[in-house]
């Protein structure tokens, strides 16, 4: 027996001790397949809304995985909740809506005065990008919106919970939202933090523009700002923005013609035309692009029925909401010059090719607005893409004293 143990010491002496490894400091992320199972699981099919960046890698999942007949990429948060109202009259399915948080604007009214339990009692699911989430480190258009909020679906009456960036955990909330919807009838809201879905890529084929006579965005902005040098220029959110301003910067031009619109998505056409109405002689340009006017179409016929002459709108079509994912807008199927001339505008064109964009410019510029010009793109950006380094008071107040001695 002593020989025994003296053996067991011996080999215990020889078994390698280390601290254990600290699993519960290893990040965990949800795996979006297995997010989809889990909602699929609950009777949930029906996917639409309006990507956001926090949610791209479960949204590409739904754009690769699920059929055009059961998923819809909205024009804006508001239909897309009003389009998961008709599919729960059709079905009695509770459907989900995918968007930012800054999308909670346009949300509001079909959510009060449609959804709510107060009217017809629509159980949808929202899933939310929280945006600006307190203590994370974002962008000034999204940091007021993130501390909101909570308070903002508070008092809306929707009950909300943090998404958990693991299984079980997201069973668990899964299960009570749908428990609060099946006895509610009412909506119910998921908040989605930063990188809390795996990585997932979205296929390569979302039907955009391809070609080598055509041009990306950023280099369709260059010949812009050549032709249009010191005219006040109105910029959609996203990359155009950004764009705009590191191309200022690497040519040594000033920032101060131009109103980077870096939240606020669709509303660019509408900022340029208070300020063209506010400065007749002056040529004002709007630089839009196509997710951007789908999502408030509806400006074009202010644009066509003030009928300035000084307002010029270039819409850059690249057919991809491409800051937040590369999501198709549907843009590629849509005639935006018709659309334009139907709503007012004097005169309005579609270029493709790289040759045919100076001369269009050129047009542009001389012409009697309200004039139109879609340009079509390749889509993407450059891998070092920056953002303005002034800030959004700063760019306002130079713009604002730009335009007074014009």
């Amino acid at each position: 027996g002593g020989d025994d143990l003296a053996d067991a010491q011996q080999e215990t002496k020889k078994i390698s001790r280390r601290h254990r490894p600290m699993d519960e400091t290893v990040r965990t992320f949800l795996n979006p397949a297995h997010f989809f199972a889990l909602l699929r699981s609950h009777g949930t099919s029906f996917f639409t809304g309006v990507p956001d960046s926090l949610l791209k890698d479960v949204c590409a999942f739904i754009t690769d995985n699920v059929s055009a007949d059961n998923h819809v990429i909205s024009a804006n948060e508001g239909t897309a909740l009003a389009t998961a109202a008709g599919h729960y009259l059709a079905t009695g399915n509770v459907a989900c809506v995918y968007l930012q948080n800054s999308g909670l604007g346009n949300i509001v009214n079909p959510l009060l005065s449609l959804c709510s339990h107060k009217v017809y009692s629509i159980p949808v699911l929202l899933m939310v990008g929280w945006r600006g989430e307190p203590g994370k480190k974002d962008e000034p258009q999204h940091l007021l919106q993130g501390r909101l909020t909570p308070s903002l679906l508070d008092q809306m009456h929707v009950p909300y919970e943090i998404l958990p960036d693991y299984a079980e955990g997201a069973f668990e909330v899964l299960d009570k939202a749908y428990t609060y919807m099946r006895k509610e009838k009412a909506p119910f809201a998921l908040l989605v933090k930063k990188q809390t879905f795996e990585k997932y890529r979205l296929s390569e084929d979302q039907g955009t523009f391809a070609g080598s006579s055509m041009l990306y965005r950023e280099e369709i902005l260059e010949q812009i700002i050549s032709m249009f040098p010191t005219e006040p220029l109105v910029t959609t959110t996203g990359f155009t923005s950004r764009e705009i301003f590191e191309l200022r910067a690497m040519k040594g031009q000033s920032h101060e013609q131009d109103f980077l619109t870096v939240g606020s998505m669709g509303h660019c056409s509408s900022i340029s035309l208070g300020i063209a109405l506010a400065k007749p002689r002056v040529q004002v340009l709007c630089i839009d692009g196509d997710g951007a006017a789908i999502m408030h179409m509806g400006s074009l016929v202010s644009v066509g029925k003030a009928g300035l002459r000084n307002f010029k709108h270039v819409l850059v079509n690249n057919a991809v909401h491409d800051s937040v994912g590369g999501q198709p807008t549907g843009g590629r199927n849509v005639d935006f010059p018709a659309i334009a001339r139907a709503c007012g505008y004097r005169a309005a064109e579609r270029v493709c090719e790289a040759a045919e964009v100076g001369n269009a410019l050129q047009r542009l510029k001389d012409e009697d607005g309200p004039y139109f010009l879609e340009v079509q793109a390749l889509p993407g950006a450059r891998e070092d893409l920056g953002r303005p380094t002034t800030t959004t008071h700063q760019n306002k107040d130079a713009f604002m004293d730009m335009l007074a001695t014009r």
